[in-house]
């Protein structure tokens, strides 16, 4: 699978155009289980910091998932009074589930989402979803770890939270510095390539989107947040973290053996049109060549050290070529692998092949050299050997690189494509979710999910339909979506998170 030059499926990113009145441009998800005692408050306060500041028209979603007191009818109420909010119930737990859920059927360019408590201070809410806005950027999220940040919580989850991102950052090579803040945005197009492929449903969704986001090449924008730790939160920690570390590993095995298609959710090169203009531009190419350039200096090594151990016992010339034809075989291996991103079997004969015939230049390259030093001094160091035929490899090196490039691992539209494509099925329950202001009257169903079918394990392709359920004063029609399938265990009853 070739991952370092398609451009994916993902359009430049662009300004977003003033929307026509009404339409919502920010939708802020709300997800919640058994909060009947701060979900009033949390609403009303956002409702009237967003009323006051935001330039946008904006939607608050309640996304309650599975709760057992009396949150739905708290949340049915603020929808009542409050026009821009609107409630959303799943029957099964897990915050993920419920922002996945939510997020896919929203039809607002730019999607967040904050916990109930409110323990990140609103005004970081504008900075968060401006460069989305613009264009700038294809997720944000609030850091709590962020130099300038302000935080109050007590050293047991100060310790916890520092020692989770340096895990991600150790085994995951995160760059990001939080990845479990509940203060999140990402545009709808991002999302809707980029959520088929998160698999988990609970705590760990965060950050499973940020490592698949950024491994892809998408542009992460961090915000410095002033937060307050809340010291009735009902999160489970010690399995929350145990389900976070099962997440690292599960992740960190799909990169490890290339079974994530992060060329799906590529950008083009350059956002600036003229750089859209630019044709042939050779995409990949500083990564191949630091690819290449760490295989090629392990293979020179590994080829000296072949060289030295024949040089023993037989002739300059076939130590000379046993010693490059075994490591020609492990290089052209490594290449086909690591640096032009081939993998499987398909075509691996083919590709030995013709890299024995790229190893025929490197031998006649190093074996001329040789001669030359042979017929230059009757008996020559081995040392002055080993200087000339280092050189001798630099220059075939050179020739090497461009003819793997263009010959044996071409950058065909073909190769970009994975071999077969599965899904999993996946039968959601018929939420409510309404899509416009309330009086007006919604002109057709909300936007179908993208065309190509999202990645998972599993059985087979299915499609779902969501159904809108109706306002409380009855006067919205209803509306349908296609929702592509998504994850098997979306299902789980069991599910305790």
């Amino acid at each position: 699978m070739r991952t370092d030059s398609s451009p994916g499926t993902l359009p430049a990113r662009e300004h977003l155009p003033a929307g026509a009145a009404g339409t919502p441009v920010l939708d802020v998800v709300i997800p919640v289980y058994n909060e009947e005692k701060d979900l009033g408050t949390c609403v009303v306060r956002l409702h009237d910091h967003l009323k006051r500041t935001f330039p946008y028209a904006f939607r608050i979603t309640i996304a309650d998932n599975a709760s057992t007191d009396t949150t739905p009818q708290v949340a049915k109420r603020l929808e009542a009074e409050l026009a821009e909010v609107k409630s959303f119930r799943l029957e099964q737990k897990g915050r993920g589930r419920a922002l996945r859920t939510v997020w896919s059927a929203s039809d607002a360019p730019i999607l967040a989402y904050m916990d109930v408590d409110l323990s990140t201070d609103l005004n970081a809410l504008l900075p968060l979803v401006a460069p989305l806005i613009s264009g700038h950027s294809d997720l944000a999220i609030g850091s709590r770890l962020a130099r300038s940040s302000r935080v109050v919580r007590g050293a047991k989850r100060e310790f916890i939270s520092r020692s989770y991102n340096l895990i991600l950052r150790g085994s995951l090579q995160a760059r990001f510095s939080d990845a479990q803040c509940g203060f999140k945005a990402i545009r709808r197009d991002v999302a809707k390539v980029l959520l088929p492929m998160v698999e988990d449903t609970g705590w760990f969704f965060d950050t499973e989107m940020l490592v698949i986001a950024e491994r892809a090449g998408l542009r992460i924008h961090e915000v410095p947040v002033d937060w307050v730790d809340d010291p009735d939160s009902t999160v489970h920690i010690v399995k929350t973290a145990t389900d976070d570390l099962k997440g690292v590993w599960r992740v960190g095995k799909a990169l490890a053996t290339g079974s994530l298609p992060l060329d799906r959710i590529g950008r083009p090169f350059g956002d600036d049109p003229r750089d859209r203009d630019i044709q042939d531009v050779p995409k990949g190419l500083a990564r191949q060549l630091v690819g290449f350039c760490v295989v090629g200096a392990l293979s020179t090594l590994f080829y000296l050290v072949l060289y030295s151990f024949f040089r023993q016992f037989l002739g300059s010339q076939i130590a000379n070529a046993l010693a490059l034809l075994v490591s020609a075989v492990a290089n052209t291996s490594a290449n086909r692998r690591l640096t032009f991103g081939v993998r499987g079997r398909g075509g691996a004969v083919r590709h030995q092949a013709q890299g024995l015939v790229v190893f025929g230049i490197g031998l006649a390259l190093t074996s001329g050299s040789l001669a030359a030093l042979n017929a230059a001094s009757s008996d020559p160091a081995h040392s002055t050997e080993l200087a000339v035929l280092v050189a001798a490899n630099l220059a075939a090196t050179v020739l090497r690189f461009l003819l793997f490039r263009a010959w044996v691992f071409p950058d065909r539209d073909g190769s970009r494509q994975p071999s077969s494509t599965v899904v999993a099925t996946h039968t959601p329950s018929s939420p409510t979710y309404t899509t416009a202001p309330r009086g007006h009257q919604p002109q057709g169903p909300l936007p179908q999910r993208p065309a190509h079918q999202p990645y998972a394990e599993g059985g087979t392709t299915t499609t779902t339909q969501f159904r809108a359920g109706e306002a409380a004063d009855g006067t919205w029609r209803d509306a349908t979506m296609q929702l592509q399938p998504v994850r098997p265990h979306d299902t789980d009853p069991g599910d305790a998170r």
